[in-house]
């Protein structure tokens, strides 16, 4: 528990809220970013008020001289009052102030915020002295009180903690529908991510004191809200951000990120969300190129619409006739290539062929038969894997993608990744789906929800809901098409010479492993703002080959071209290292490491987040 001090409003004290503020200060620890955090209009308004209470100084005249009196003669009072808004600056108000003043406004536009006869808080995470030394002198603060509230504590640091959520103040626009389902205008909700979900699982009663006729008190002490059992694996989430972490060397051209999702292929349970120096929101909120990780679901959408078949060969050389397209090759000119071939060497050519015969293109005459018919045909497949729709993950939001402009020739590159962007979550739906047999699994962080712990050990409380495995729907293909295409991603990983998988040496030879995966590569070309030229580099896999546990889906955006310092293969060793991590806890189990550092534990997982998905 953690105690706050709350103040409530009553209409028409004003006087009394400027007063207590500036009381206040002599026991509130105010930091600098409490005053940067005070936005333009609360500088101005404070600034306004403080005037009003001022008969005469260099306050009121500045105040007075911000409007001419013939002004003010055509203005009605709030055109009046706009106007001196408009005419002031916050940071010529807040340089004008001294320390105590500029805290004064911190606690003044806290106070200010709440409504009416309603408990707001205005401080949290108060000291055992700080909440003393305020509980002597509140009955001389009209309004305050000293609140019990619940605290959240991150044993593990920042590993996972973004998508814990946050907590705080009903938004304004959701207090009717708060206020009508039973809460109280003060009461703090979840407010992102699983606390906001998991909201009315989470959510406690209050304790109540009741008085009767003669005086008796009597307590109910409330309710603890339920416990989520999550399906993380928290050993195994801090081992695979030590990996990221590791991994990431090399020159970018934008701001380094990574992205790691392993999940059970057959429940969807996911096991971990990693990303580069623990932030991870971009696994469901950012969307990339995926590159070539996409191919094995465009070779399964030309067995479904009928346009290649098991062993069908295609000529692999440079495209340069279609008007308006660039040359198309691939990252080598491979000759005659089937189907398993295709993904094996990761042959552009052959998805391109692919979304050309969707497309119902001829090419003696350069013309499109069926164009929109290709780009609805392809992404109606895609989405069966979950690429450009949503996962279905128990978060209140997630982004679905970004589906681009149905152009001539653009549809070439939709059919090897270098189009439409998806989420890394979204990737790694795809791949246990094809680990899955073309079961596309409810993705989930939560496994169940149990009653209360009841003491310091943290014992699991009774079970309340146990989640089963939800399947979203089953990709059109047939049993013998999967097995065609789990092949070809077999050999990616497990076929070396020439000719060989494009990740043969990062699982063999001296990275060689000790269980049987299958996988894709991929490399999308990018261009940073500035124009320089690099790859988002990624990979799906899973393991074991023949009876899959876990899949994985890895996304290192913006690396630098070799030429400009990039490393090769970040996202390929990223995925060895961490399945490798999987299949070692599984052997030899070990605990997760709890955090040390006080600040960590008590860190607001918020803090930061709005720079993290923009």
């Amino acid at each position: 528990m953690q105690l706050s001090l709350t103040y409530t409003n009553t209409p028409n004290n004003d006087l009394e809220r400027y007063e207590i503020a500036h009381e206040l200060i002599h026991y509130l620890n105010i930091e600098d970013d409490d005053i940067e955090s005070v936005n333009a209009r609360e500088w101005k308004d404070y600034l306004l008020y403080k005037a009003t209470i001022e008969e005469s100084g260099d306050l009121q005249d500045r105040v007075d001289s911000l409007v001419t009196s013939e002004e003010a003669n055509e203005l009605e009072d709030d055109e009046f009052y706009q106007l001196q808004l408009d005419r002031l600056d916050e940071n010529e108000i807040m340089e004008s102030f001294d320390r105590d003043e500029q805290e004064a406004v911190v606690i003044w536009a806290e106070m200010l915020s709440g409504y009416n006869y309603s408990p707001n808080r205005i401080a949290r995470g108060l000291t055992q002295e700080e909440a003393h030394q305020m509980a002597e002198i509140l009955h001389d603060l009209p309004g305050t009180d000293i609140m019990r509230d619940a605290e959240r504590i991150y044993p593990y640091g920042e590993s996972f903690r973004r998508y814990f959520g946050g907590t705080g103040s009903i938004p304004a626009e959701q207090i009717e529908n708060y206020v009508g389902h039973g809460y109280e205008r003060s009461d703090v909700v979840g407010t992102s991510f699983l606390e906001s979900y998991y909201e009315d699982v989470l959510r406690g009663e209050k304790a109540v004191m009741r008085t009767d006729a003669e005086g008796n008190v009597t307590t109910d002490p409330g309710r603890r809200g339920n416990d989520l059992m999550l399906t993380i694996d928290m050993a195994l989430q801090q081992e695979v951000e030590e990996i990221i972490n590791q991994e990431m060397t090399g020159n970018f051209i934008a701001d380094r990120e990574a992205y790691v999702v392993m999940m059970e292929p057959d429940t969807g349970e996911v096991l971990t969300v990693a990303g580069y120096n623990g932030e991870n929101l971009g696994a469901t909120t950012s969307t990339f190129e995926m590159g070539s990780t996409v191919k094995p679901a465009t070779v399964l959408a030309g067995y479904h619409h009928g346009v290649i078949d098991h062993g069908t060969v295609v000529n692999d050389s440079p495209i340069t006739s279609i008007p308006g397209t660039p040359t198309i090759r691939s990252w080598q000119t491979m000759g005659y290539v089937n189907d398993v071939d295709a993904i094996r060497r990761s042959s552009n050519i052959y998805m391109t062929e692919i979304a050309m015969r969707l497309a119902d293109y001829n090419m003696s005459t350069n013309q499109w038969g069926s164009l929109g018919y290709s780009y609805q045909a392809l992404r109606n497949h895609y989405a069966q894997f979950g690429l450009g729709t949503e996962t279905g993950i128990d978060l209140p939001s997630e982004s679905s993608g970004y589906i681009g402009n149905s152009q001539s020739g653009l549809v070439l590159f939709l059919s090897f990744g270098q189009f439409d962007t998806y989420t890394p979550m979204q990737l790694a739906q795809m791949s246990a789906t094809v680990a899955n047999d073309g079961k596309r699994m409810k993705p989930r962080l939560v496994k169940e929800i149990r009653e209360p712990s009841t003491d310091e050990e943290y014992d699991q409380g009774s079970v309340v809901r146990q989640f089963e495995p939800e399947v979203l729907n089953t990709v059109d293909n047939s049993t013998a098409d999967f097995e065609r295409v789990q092949l070809g991603m077999r050999q990616v990983v497990a076929t070396g010479g020439q000719g060989g998988g494009t990740a043969y040496s990062y699982f063999n030879g001296s990275n060689q492993v000790s269980y049987e995966a299958a996988a894709k590569t991929g490399t999308a070309e990018v261009t940073a703002q500035n124009g320089v030229r690099g790859n988002n580099q990624t990979m799906i896999a899973y393991a074991p080959y023949d009876d899959p546990e876990v899949a994985i889906a890895v996304v290192v955006p913006n690396v630098a071209l070799d030429s400009s310092g990039g490393r090769q293969g970040i996202a390929n060793h990223i995925a060895r290292e961490s399945l490798s991590a999987y299949f070692d806890l599984k052997e030899d189990r070990v605990n997760p490491q709890r955090e040390e550092d006080e600040a960590e534990i008590y860190a607001d997982p918020e803090e930061g987040v709005e720079d993290d998905i923009e």
